[in-house]
């Protein structure tokens, strides 16, 4: 059977400017960022989708990894010292370098969201934007695979510019 390759484009819709102006040193998830500040700058053509965003507390950011040069289908991700299938881990070195947070929304003005817990780099272009709903997105784990004995790093283990090329 031929595979047929489908050309995928996304549009960035915002801008999100964080404290972080490199990949090394930036928090790996956004629980390990707790309490740091960023900016989302929507772009005015994207403004009206913003409509009652202001009533969420949380939201997911979806977002292009600009920084990462290539893709591996076996990386060894942050918080292990062993190779690991890319998908089954977080690595932002994936063959669609789409990442996720989610981070606090603190207040709205015009085209910009005030966020906080970022785990982002400065400048990086973002995807979209979806409201946090705890019944929709908590779901209770069996089983963590390899990061059961090591989200214990989560808080000390930081960007070291590995996947930076």
């Amino acid at each position: 059977m031929k595979e047929v390759e489908n050309m995928i484009t996304y549009r960035e819709i915002g801008i999100v400017q964080s404290p972080f102006k490199e990949p090394k040193g930036t928090p790996i998830q956004s629980p390990a960022a707790q309490d740091i500040d960023g900016v989302i700058s929507i772009y005015p053509e994207y403004v009206e989708g913003l409509k009652d965003i202001e009533g969420f507390s949380h939201i997911i950011l979806l977002y292009h990894f600009h920084l990462v040069k290539e893709s591996s289908l076996l990386v060894k991700p942050f918080l292990d010292t062993n190779l690991h299938g890319v998908f089954a881990t977080r690595s932002p070195s994936r063959p669609n370098p789409i990442g996720f947070s989610i981070v606090r929304l603190i207040k709205v003005e015009e085209n910009k969201l005030y966020i906080r817990d970022v785990d982002i780099v400065d400048g990086t272009p973002l995807l979209d934007i979806k409201p946090y709903v705890a019944e929709f997105d908590i779901r209770k784990p069996e089983r963590t695979g390899w990061f059961e004995k090591n989200v214990h790093k989560l808080l000390t283990t930081k960007d070291d510019g590995r996947f930076v090329k």
